[in-house]
């Protein structure tokens, strides 16, 4: 499924039973609808092909680290292309680190921490499908370019999980020095495969990467002044998500259109539509209100918390309305159009699940009493 964060409570039979779109997900089961079968077919792939994934990632990775005869300037032109000196490490912590990392064993511990993201794990069978959907679409049979642009993508999603968290400090307290060593490494991995698709996938790919950096940015930015956040701030602050699986999308056709803008699309409102779904999530786990958001945002202007949850929520199936509309843009007879189908419903599950939640936890009160004045 197309979520994120790591609780697999969310596709248990139980709770697909508590949703409408849940329900809707066990009937296409039931009956091995076109859309589940592609699905299904495609996480098994996945999952068979993980642990071979893992490996040329280790590999590479390891490469890179021992061959690097100047990881100081390394760590510097990163922390400058990302704009922060935060994530990056002191030339005196580098050498340590970096004697650590040059063994396999432990190399491979980090790496699989970071892939133990439901974000990682879900979003790669559907990149396998668009990629073969654009392929049987444009006549193209090339596996190893489908595994380096898939593979280049799935690696620069990796490394918004070690960004993600060095940042927040919130799990993974004596891994953090190690992220930031490999994070420059992760990246010209990713660049390296990416760019096997050609110069305007790669071109492509710079853009989203740079676009996710302003969001991430803006974030930051925001939370100094969560009372004055105003829809254009939102509008741009998810930006975040359009620029990773929209972009993500689009190369998966090569940066062709009419597909590559229409997987664009499609992506790009669904991982907006996710973003919700994270933000009432997060709010239920955290016990507070996420700053910026689209439930802070809508529960400051209502005056009031509950109100601004049910509307994140209606926001959420406008991104996901929006989704959908690709489905009416497919060229005639698209050997993929039911998988996209069943990509959209698993979103709209995700987000009702745990709106539901949210609703059955009752915090309204304790959500309103942490509101920033």
């Amino acid at each position: 499924m197309f979520v994120s964060g790591k609780d697999q409570s969310v596709v248990s039979k139980e709770a697909l039973m508590s949703t409408k779109p849940g329900k809707q997900i066990i009937k296409q089961g039931l009956f091995k609808s076109k859309g589940y079968k592609l699905f299904k077919k495609y996480k098994e792939e996945t999952e068979n092909e993980f642990p071979n994934f893992t490996n040329r990632f280790v590999e590479g990775l390891l490469n890179e680290i021992k061959s690097d005869t100047n990881p100081n300037a390394t760590q510097q032109a990163f922390g400058n292309e990302v704009g922060s000196t935060e994530i990056i490490l002191n030339a005196s912590e580098i050498e340590p680190i970096k004697s650590k990392l040059e063994n396999l064993d432990v190399l491979k511990d980090r790496v699989l921490r970071i892939l133990n993201s439901n974000f990682v794990k879900m979003t790669f069978p559907v990149f396998n499908g668009l990629f073969d959907a654009a392929a049987e679409y444009s006549g193209r049979n090339d596996p190893q370019l489908k595994q380096d642009v898939v593979e280049g993508h799935i690696l620069a999603i990796d490394l918004s999980e070690p960004m993600d968290r060095i940042v927040d400090k919130d799990e993974d307290l004596d891994f953090l020095d190690d992220y930031k060593l490999m994070n420059p490494y992760i990246l010209k991995l990713a660049r390296n495969k990416i760019s096997k698709g050609g110069e305007q996938v790669l071109k492509e790919f710079e853009e989203g990467f740079k676009d996710a950096r302003i969001g991430q940015y803006l974030d930051e930015k925001l939370k100094s002044k969560p009372t004055e956040i105003t829809e254009e701030d939102m509008a741009l602050s998810y930006k975040k998500y359009r620029a990773v699986m929209g972009t993500a999308g689009r190369n998966m056709a090569l940066a062709e259109r009419p597909l590559g803008e229409i997987f664009y699309l499609g992506m790009a409102r669904a991982a907006e539509g996710v973003g919700c779904g994270n933000e009432i999530e997060d709010s239920l786990k955290n016990g507070f209100v996420k700053i910026p958001s689209w439930p802070l945002y809508y529960s400051l202007l209502a005056n009031d918390v509950k109100k601004g949850f049910d509307v994140t929520l209606e926001k959420s199936n406008l991104y996901l309305q929006d989704a959908r509309l690709t489905l009416e843009l497919l060229p005639d007879g698209f050997s993929h159009k039911e998988f996209l189908e069943f990509l959209f419903l698993t979103v709209e599950h995700y987000n009702q699940y745990w709106f539901n939640k949210l609703q059955k936890a009752n915090k309204w009160s304790e959500f309103e009493s942490k509101l920033p004045k």
